[in-house]
Parts: structure tokens; sequence; C-alpha cells
């Protein structure tokens, strides 16, 4: 089963660097927010990078990539950092870190561009902001669907029934839940399904070959 966890938090660290930065980055800018006006405040979440719908703010090209970092609230970023510290390292270990890193940022700006694309232009006196690490983590969900489809060797049966399971969870709870971004997480994960595919053409790692 690929995706329990053995590993002591320094074998962590040193297992999967990328992870382990993303983690920190997402903290640290939560607690940035934290200290300048709140992690829930739409103004402060605008200001340190959140998408928006509309206005001049809203294809500012940065934004793509700062809003994976951010998140609103408390419960976000727990949940997505559990998600990130649990089922991801497996990809980082498989992919190697740069290209996995390049799968997690490009994922998530997917996502982020598809959500904007459907948002369409909303009016001006009412701004939608959203943030948050969803997108990009349903972009290793992706390509772990590209695995255990295409690459069925790759991955054990228990693994694979681990990922339906969690795919069916997120699509359910993106459909349910209110104030979520239900595009980029499927943008997301149709990026990340299809990055991943790229990714072993073009640059095949040693264990590709």
């Amino acid at each position: 089963m690929i995706f329990i966890r053995y590993e002591n938090w320094k074998s962590y660290l040193k297992f999967y660097p990328v992870t382990s930065l993303i983690l920190i980055a997402n903290i640290v800018m939560f607690l940035v927010l934290t200290l300048n006006g709140g992690s829930t405040n739409p103004y402060t979440l605008l200001r340190f990078g959140g998408i928006v719908d509309s206005g001049q703010q809203k294809w500012e090209l940065w934004r793509l990539v700062a809003s994976i970092f951010l998140h609103n609230g408390f419960t976000h970023l727990l949940f997505n950092s559990f998600a990130l510290l649990v089922f991801a390292p497996p990809l980082e270990r498989l992919m190697g870190w740069w290209r996995y890193a390049l799968l997690y940022v490009m994922g998530g700006v997917v996502g982020n561009i598809l959500s904007l694309g459907a948002w369409g232009d909303g009016p001006q006196a009412v701004v939608t902001v959203s943030v948050g690490a969803s997108g990009a983590i349903f972009a290793v969900y992706g390509a772990f669907l590209y695995i255990a489809l295409l690459q069925r060797s790759m991955m054990d049966e228990g693994s694979r029934k681990t990922l339906y399971v969690l795919l069916a969870l997120g699509v359910i709870m993106s459909f349910t839940r209110q104030n979520v971004d239900l595009i980029a997480h499927i943008g997301g994960l149709i990026g990340g399904f299809f990055l991943y595919g790229l990714s072993i053409r073009v640059f095949p790692s040693r264990r590709q070959r």
C-alpha cells in the first residue's frame, strides 16, 4: 500500500523535500495571512494572491500560482495539508523532485485557469475570491489515476482501490459542500492526468524507461 506512511519526520524531510517545502509554504502563508487581517478576510486573501472573478486583477498571472499556497481558514489548511502529507509523497518519489514540483504547480494553475473561465465576469460590486491547494492536490490524484489505469504494474490493488475511494469522496464533497471551487478540482484532476502522461514521454525517469 503506497499511501501508508511509515517514515519518521527526519526521513520524511529527506525523502520528500518538495512535499515538505509545500507544506511549510502553506503554513507560513497561513501565518502571514493571520497576522495581516486574517485568513478568512477576502481583502487579505486578495492582497496576497487570491484569484477573483472580475476586475483588472482577474487575469494577473502571478495569482494563478500564489493562490495555490493560500487557505481560507484553519480547517481548509488542515484538510489540504493532511492530503499532501499522506497521499502526495509516493508521486514525488516516482517522478523525481522537479518533475513532481512542476506537475503540482502546473496542475494547480490549470485548475485555476479553468475555474476563471467558468466563472465568466461577475458583477464588480460582488467579487468572489478563491484560494487553496485543492486544484494542485487533485492534479496529484490525476497523476495517480493515470498510473492506476495505464501503468497498472506500478500500483498495487489496495492502493488502486484507495485512490478510487479518495476520488469518489473528493468529487462528492466538491458537489455537496458550500464554497468549494468544483471546476478547480476537476480541472486539477484532468490537468494532472495529462501532465503526468506528457511528462513520462518528454522527461522519462530511470524508473519509467
